[in-house]
């Protein structure tokens, strides 16, 4: 069974930066494309950015050229480098794998904290 745990959020001004970490533990493949997700109150779970197990990367258009996904495949580790922050960015951030339609093969982890606001 894998477990999911989400980390690095935090509190940041609007313009700051902060890198979120999310390590896999259990057995997973190290060829599933992994992905960052972002959450509001009251919204639904929206899919901001993948990555392949090779590197290739896709990114929702709110956060194209401003967030970076990567991926330590030794580690089982996902990161988001996330720059230029807006206050629009602020969220629980989540990872998992995302597969056909809006499913998921894992369990959801509690997931991180972003806010930004000056």
């Amino acid at each position: 069974q894998v477990q999911l745990v989400e980390s690095g959020g935090g509190l940041v001004q609007p313009g700051g930066s902060l890198r979120l970490s999310c390590a896999a533990s259990g057995s997973i493949d190290s060829s599933t494309i992994m992905g960052w997700y972002r959450q509001t109150p009251g919204k639904e779970r929206e899919l901001v950015a993948t990555i392949t197990s090779g590197g290739s990367a896709n990114y929702a258009d709110s956060v194209k050229g401003r967030f970076t996904i990567s991926r330590d495949n030794a580690k089982k580790t996902v990161y988001l480098q996330m720059d230029s922050l807006k206050s629009e960015d602020t969220a629980v951030y989540y990872c998992n794998a995302p597969t056909l339609g809006r499913f998921v093969l894992f369990t959801w982890g509690q997931g991180t904290q972003v806010t930004v606001s000056s």
